[in-house]
This record gives C-alpha cells, sequence and structure tokens, in this order.
C-alpha cells in the first residue's frame, strides 16, 4: 500500500514563517510537523511514501531523503495547488495501478490506532468531534459507522464530525475517476477541487465508506493549534528531552516539558514549560514559555511567552507575545 501525502500547500496561515520554510517542516516537541506524520506511518507498517510538493518543495524533498534514506519514496511537483483533490490526481502516475492507497495531509498531527484503520475492510475515513464542523470537511454517518453523505465547509452542518485528512481507499481507479469528472465539469467547493466532493461523488456511485474515530486530530495550520500540539505532545512520554540530556548552562531554570536542540548555549535563563528549541539557540538573560523557538535563532534579555520564533531569528530586550519568521532582527533596547 503507498501512502500519498499532499505537501504542496503555501501555508499561508503561518505567514510569516512559511515565507522560508515550508509548514510541513515547522518544528513541534522537537521534530518537524512531517516527521511526528511519517514517523506514525512508518511504525504501522507502511514503507511506500509519495509526496506532492510544490511551494519550498524541494526543501521538504531534501529532508524526507536524507532523514528516511531507507524508505520508497516518490516526489510529484504539483504546479498550480487546485485543491485536495486535484493534488490526488497529480500523483495518478504513482497510484493507478495500486490496489488501495493511504492518504495523509503533510499539517495534520493524529493520534488514532492506525493499524484498525489499514485492516478495514472497506474504504474508510478518520473522523473527529469538532466545535464549528463549518471550516472543515463533514462526514454524515449511521450507528454502524457507515458514511452517509460527506460535504465540504458546510454552510448549515448536520453533523460536528470534521473529516480530519486520514483515509484508506480501496477503490484507487474509482477514486481517480472521480476527480476526473470533477475537473472536466469543474465542479469545486470554495474554488477548488475538493476530495471531499470525489469522495462522496464514490459514495453515491455505491462504494462503502467506513468511520474511524481518531482521539487526537491537530490541524498544525495556525500559531494558537501550532503551539497547542506542542505542548500536548511534550507531555506525551518520548517527546521532551529529559533532565540527563539538557544542554550544560550557567544560571538556568528548565521547567518541564521541554524539547532542546542540539547546540545550544543557554545561560542566566528560565525556560518552560512547553517549549521547543531548535538546534544551534543562543538564548541569555531570558525567559521563554509556551513557545517554539527555531535554529539558529538568538534570544538576549527577552521574555517571551506563546510565541513562534523562527530560524536565525534575533530578539533583544522585549516582553511580548509574537509570531515572527525566519532571518528576523528584532531590537527592542
Amino acid at each position: 500500500m503507498k501512502v500519498v501525502i499532499p505537501v504542496a500547500g503555501a501555508g499561508t496561515r503561518l505567514r510569516p514563517h512559511t515565507y522560508t520554510q515550508p509548514k510541513p517542516l515547522m518544528p513541534v516537541a522537537g521534530k518537524p510537523i512531517i516527521r511526528l506524520i511519517v514517523d506514525k506511518l512508518v511504525e504501522a507498517g507502511l514503507t511506500e511514501f509519495v509526496f506532492v510538493i510544490g511551494y519550498l518543495g524541494d526543501k521538504i524533498r531534501d529532508y524526507i531523503e536524507e532523514t528516511y534514506p531507507n524508505l520508497h519514496t516518490e516526489f510529484v511537483y504539483q504546479e498550480s495547488r487546485e485543491g485536495s483533490a486535484h493534488a490526488i490526481i497529480t500523483a495518478r502516475e504513482c497510484i493507478e495501478d495500486e490496489d488501495e492507497i493511504f492518504i495523509a495531509f503533510g499539517d495534520t498531527i493524529f493520534d488514532l490506532d492506525l493499524k484498525t484503520m489499514l485492516n478495514c475492510p472497506h474504504s474508510c475515513i478518520g473522523v473527529k468531534k469538532v466545535t464549528d464542523p463549518r471550516e472543515f470537511g463533514v462526514a454524515e454517518f449511521g450507528e454502524d459507522g457507515f458514511v452517509t453523505r460527506l460535504v465540504e465547509k458546510p454552510r448549515i452542518p448536520k453533523s460536528n464530525m470534521a473529516i480530519v485528512g486520514l483515509y484508506k481507499i480501496k477503490e484507487v481507479s474509482a477514486l481517480l475517476r472521480a476527480i476526473d469528472h470533477l475537473i472536466r465539469n469543474d465542479i469545486r467547493t470554495v474554488g477548488e477541487y475538493q476530495l471531499t466532493d470525489a469522495l462522496q461523488y464514490l459514495l453515491e456511485s455505491g462504494v462503502k465508506f467506513q468511520t474511524i474515530l481518531v482521539s487526537n486530530w491537530f490541524d498544525c495550520g495556525r500559531k494558537d493549534v501550532l503551539l497547542e500540539t506542542n505542548a500536548m505532545l511534550l507531555n506525551q512520554r518520548g517527546y521532551a528531552t529529559d533532565e540527563f540530556h539538557l544542554p550544560e548552562t550557567e544560571n538556568t531554570i528548565f521547567i518541564h516539558p521541554v524539547a532542546i536542540g542540539a547546540n545550544c548555549h543557554i545561560n542566566n535563563s528560565i525556560i518552560g514549560p512547553n517549549v521547543t528549541i531548535g538546534d544551534n539557540v543562543h538564548i541569555s538573560y531570558s525567559i521563554v514559555k509556551d513557545s517554539i523557538i527555531g535554529n539558529f535563532a538568538g534570544l538576549q534579555d527577552a521574555v517571551l511567552n506563546h510565541s513562534v520564533i523562527g530560524s536565525d531569528a534575533s530578539i533583544k530586550g522585549m516582553n511580548l507575545s509574537l509570531n515572527i519568521g525566519d532571518n528576523t532582527e528584532i531590537d527592542f533596547g
């Protein structure tokens, strides 16, 4: 079974960071988002991956090939980003001969029993209850768990079960034909060719879809969700840096959980809780909590809370909540 991971989006909701860094490479709990996704899929036994890349795609390709040299990986470039269904049809040559595929979107961190989903005898869709389903694709289904209707971003939702961007599809050829149908007839929702609409077309053609409830799901396309996900994962076993592997520091207090990268120099500071710090970061005379700091960043005389600081950013003398992109220098002195 091949895994298709669309990662061609421009990540506009996470700007300014995504001007220079593709969203799937944004760090969460010490690892890029894409690594958290791929690691879970590899743990479930999946070894063949197709990445649909676009904006800053070379960075994603370089990272995947360096991090996973033993996986079978293919990269397809999506020249025009026209929706989730368009991303899948872009990978047609890689998947058209497959008996079944697994689709996972590259900005969605999830927690579920993947083995149950992979072993499901039917095509299936991951779902999770949400407060405002108007922002998502929505699944309506009966007590038996089988889908009765799929709607993308409904104005008046009849279900609060959002589709979380995880799909196992057994009818691959039928899915490709359904997407062709959308494109030929220019059937768009919110201006794009949506995978939800293609799956609804399959449903109307008689294909059965079963729902799989997802325990946790984070769509890391917004700063607040990114920080919430960072805190949640750091509080789980295996993500935070333990006290025996913290860097040598001078007059610094760590309030766990924290994830600290390699070659960091930290002195006269308080770090934590819920802080991820990248590699080669220099921090002095600062207080940082509930934040993500990118690689090669520098903080001096700063107080940060609920902030996302990009790589190579330099900050001096401040006490604010920030959303600062890469290669930025701010001096409040």
